[in-house]
């Protein structure tokens, strides 16, 4: 009897009406003695429900390409719990933030690829349109959500990028790590805080399926770029398997089912990385580690 490896079959009240979500396809082999298994790891861009949504069809699509293995992607509810399974090596590939990425590399992991759309990889500051901040120095005494303290673009760049426009952010201001991309966007929205930080790709989401409540809110300041998230995988996997992996990953922008992947994710395409890619990244969190607050890299 086939083992299901993944199992998310979400359904929710919407309008009156029940919609079911992504059901992940699953291999008739898992388990059965004739495939390895190997599980994939993602960073909590999204909370774990919408996360499986949007990144369970990159895993069937692996799959489908790779059929001497299987891969089983595995949420986390939190940066934390996220945090735990990358560094203590569970996770055999995973897709981290480039902060994530960067301290993995002394943890037994390797990049072989990563996103593309680096001009995405931005930190952006959200207030609403009637809240009357103008300036940066607006926001002392005040409250900023982020979604977790390890999040790059959502919270070290935002929180750089304020430190380097006047503002103390560990005196001035109170932070608050609410979780999530979507709970930072939400709590700006629900006038819980002056400012939210998240980056482009929940906020593009946010827009497309929330209109009315998105135009309540304003991009006010956005940070500069730094290399896009990458894909690593522990050093002891066969060297084969994670080529094979990349190739399928750069091969999502070369058919129709592979874009309509790649849309969802909110970007064009993946490409091939090195460790050496990330060394912009590691500057940048020396440079944040030194003016802003202590973080381990």
């Amino acid at each position: 009897m086939a083992r299901v490896v993944l199992l998310v079959a979400f359904l929710f009240v919407a309008c009156g009406k029940q919609e079911a979500t992504y059901e992940p396809v699953f291999s008739p082999h898992a388990g059965d003695g004739e495939q390895k298994e190997y599980v994939v790891g993602i960073h909590p861009l999204h909370n774990p429900k919408r996360l499986v949504e949007i990144y369970g069809p990159v895993v069937d699509y692996l799959n489908a390409s790779i059929p001497q293995a299987h891969f089983r992607l595995e949420a986390s509810r939190n940066y934390e719990e996220f945090d735990k399974k990358l560094f203590g090596g569970y996770f055999d590939f995973a897709m981290p933030n480039p902060y994530q990425t960067v301290r993995s590399l002394n943890h037994g992991y390797r990049v072989f690829g990563k996103m593309g759309d680096d001009e995405l990889f931005r930190g952006i500051i959200l207030v609403r349109r009637d809240s009357g901040i103008r300036k940066v120095s607006d926001l002392k005494g005040k409250k900023v959500s982020y979604p977790a303290l390890t999040a790059l673009a959502a919270t070290m760049m935002p929180q750089y990028y304020l430190h380097t426009h006047g503002l103390d952010v560990n005196r001035d201001i109170e932070n608050l790590y609410v979780g999530s991309q979507e709970s930072s966007i939400m709590n700006v929205l629900r006038g819980h805080v002056a400012a939210g930080a998240t980056w482009p790709v929940p906020w593009i989401t946010f827009q497309q399926e929330h209109p009315e409540m998105a135009a309540q809110l304003e991009v006010k300041w956005q940070t500069e770029t730094l290399p896009n998230n990458g894909w690593v995988v522990r050093q002891d996997i066969p060297f084969v398997l994670s080529e094979s992996v990349a190739k399928a990953l750069l091969g999502l922008s070369d058919t129709k089912q592979g874009r309509a992947i790649l849309e969802r994710l909110g970007i064009t395409h993946f490409e091939t990385a090195n460790d050496a890619i990330y060394a912009e990244v590691r500057r940048y969190l020396e440079k944040f580690s030194a003016t802003v607050r202590h973080i381990e890299f």
